[in-house]
């Protein structure tokens, strides 16, 4: 049996090099932490929606541009 499991993706890390600031700049702008942008960075952790928000504001791209889902097959035996 498989099992379609979906998993959040991201380019924030792409989104912030491209404008040119450090994890604890665009912290900073946004709310949180440094460690927070770097889980968010690394897939692990997913952000609310008003810290999508206020991340695809201040990276100029939209939600779409920075999450995706990303479908996995995991086959259960």
């Amino acid at each position: 049996m498989t099992e379609v499991i979906q998993i959040v993706r991201n380019s924030v890390r792409q989104s912030r090099i491209e404008a040119k600031l450090t994890q604890e700049q665009l912290a900073d702008m946004v709310g949180i932490t440094r460690q927070t942008i770097g889980l968010i960075e690394k897939g692990k952790y997913n952000p609310t929606i008003m810290l999508c928000l206020r991340l695809s504001q201040v990276l100029s791209k939209s939600i779409n541009q920075l999450f995706w889902l990303e479908e996995n097959d995991n086959e259960k035996r």
